[in-house]
């Protein structure tokens, strides 16, 4: 059994290894490594934009909420949901403003001060995203070879193959790598999640095996330290689910870099249907997937490290082939994704820091060594993270919300509120990040009442940046129309 496991993880290595190098013969300038040359068509686009979007925090994070609370872990999803129905609308604005990152577009509709603080809250939490990828490939790695890799040795190696293959091509080899994950993972998903059912019993066999709960709206989400809460508060509980998730989909850099990347504005528009279906369809199977897990394995190992529980189930509940097939999946969204958000704060780094501030005029030989350079630093960093961080689920709050705080409503500000300044979102970027870093302060949260402090951090720091960009826009000098111009329709 093993020996399948291990031939299929080889041929997706070989595979993605193979398309790098390939592409790599293909970078020859900055557009081509930052934006692949802006030559992406609609296909390319879905699948690179629906791999990219479900990574670990899908497969392990929303896995694990899954596990603990039934079907209303549908609720982190389904902010990608709304998201994206706004960003059918966004997609060919971004394409025609065409620049590298998404600080480009906040110095043209604000000013340098918004690019600097955007990229620090852009680092912050996509290196936080890349780490628990890491940590997601790891489990993967120790429960194919329980007896030879720990998941702290498989974080490693994984970090190792991310780094190396994302610092090769750029954008180039992330999106064309993402095509054939993106199939794999669909295929196999579709054809696994039926199979568990039936393994479970079916529906009434899913209902005598779990908790009522798990088929309620609010799931588990009224209990809080064993204790049932309102319903009201229940509620409150997974819009900290739904929320963050929406406004990071609404302002992801990455799906930014992607629109930059098409070859045309019809091209990123069309890109977004098909990723809106596919989103629905995956996201769905996933949290599944993992509640019919839940149904065959409520006790042992994975009881106790519920994250597991898609990779245990594709081990431990399916046929060889299929197992080995979603394990596989499993492995190489991971390492899609890891190598989306590493990727992402990289160009930032030589766009928005070195390129803008340190050598203008660097030839493009220069800018790819930095730019491979900066991969290379960013993904130690993120293993730094991956190996301290206890829970997926909570790293993933993290970076959702200092982004979604941060960046999200100065971003969708630029493009439809045409009175927010340039201080306003200043000062929405830097409230909204600091907030979120001191929040779990455990002497900043002894400061509020227990019904506050025992929140997440997403409505009081999207309180706080929506606020202050509103107040100081409105006291601050209205934009030129020189700046307007460019965002609109």
């Amino acid at each position: 059994m093993s020996e399948l496991y291990v031939i299929v993880l080889i041929i997706i290595v070989v595979a993605l290894m193979s398309v790098a190098i390939y592409r790599t013969s293909l970078v020859k300038t900055k557009a081509d490594y930052l934006v692949a040359g802006r030559s992406l068509p609609a296909i390319v686009l879905v699948l690179t934009l629906l791999t990219s979007w479900i990574g670990a925090g899908s497969l392990f994070a929303g896995a694990e909420n899954a596990y603990k609370n039934g079907f209303a872990a549908l609720w982190q999803p389904a902010g990608g949901w709304l998201g994206l129905l706004l960003i059918y609308f966004i997609a060919p604005r971004a394409r025609k403003f065409a620049q590298f990152t998404l600080p480009d577009l906040l110095e043209a509709r604000y000013n340098q001060v918004a690019r600097v603080l955007g990229t620090i809250a852009i680092l912050f939490a996509y290196v936080g995203i890349t780490s628990y990828q890491f940590k997601g490939g790891g489990d993967v790695l120790h429960l194919i070879f329980p007896d030879y890799v720990s998941s702290q040795l498989g974080t490693f190696i994984i970090a190792a193959f991310v780094i190396v293959s994302t610092a090769l091509a750029g954008m180039s080899s992330v999106a064309y790598m993402d095509v054939a994950i993106g199939s794999l993972v669909t295929v196999i998903c579709v054809i696994a999640a039926p199979y568990l059912l039936i393994q479970a019993g079916g529906w009434t066999g899913l209902h005598q095996s779990l908790p009522p709960a798990y088929f309620q709206v609010l799931g588990n989400f009224r209990m809080a330290h064993g204790v049932e809460q309102s319903a009201g508060m229940g509620l409150v509980r997974a819009l900290e689910f739904l929320v963050p998730t929406m406004l990071l989909m609404l302002g992801n850099q990455v799906m930014y870099q992607k629109f930059f990347s098409a070859k045309s504005e019809k091209d990123a528009r069309v890109s977004v249907i098909g990723w809106i279906i596919g989103t629905l369809i995956l996201e769905t199977l996933i949290v599944a997937i993992a509640v019919f897990g839940r149904a065959l394995y409520p006790t042992g190992e994975v009881a106790l490290h519920p994250r597991e529980i898609i990779p245990y189930t594709a081990r431990h509940g399916l046929p060889t082939f299929m197992g080995a097939l979603l394990l596989g999946a499993v492995f190489a969204k991971v390492i899609s994704t890891a190598s989306n958000y590493l990727f992402s704060p990289a160009t930032n780094l030589v766009n928005d820091v070195f390129v803008r501030y340190i050598a203008p005029n660097a030839s493009n030989k220069r800018v790819l060594i930095v730019s491979r350079l900066a991969v290379v630093l960013l993904g130690i960093w993120a293993l730094y993270q991956a190996v301290y961080a206890e829970s997926i689920l909570q790293k993933m709050l993290w970076a959702y919300t200092i982004y979604s705080a941060a960046l999200t409503p100065v971003v969708l500000a630029a493009f439809y509120w045409r009175r927010v300044t340039a201080w306003g979102a200043v000062a929405a970027i830097a409230s909204g990040t600091v907030v979120t870093l001191l929040w779990d302060v455990p002497a900043i949260k002894a400061i509020f009442p227990a019904i506050l402090a025992d929140r997440d951090a997403i409505f009081p720091a999207l309180f706080v940046a929506v606020a202050a960009m509103i107040v100081v826009s409105l006291v601050t000098r209205a934009p030129s129309a020189e700046q307007l111009a460019q965002f609109a329709d």
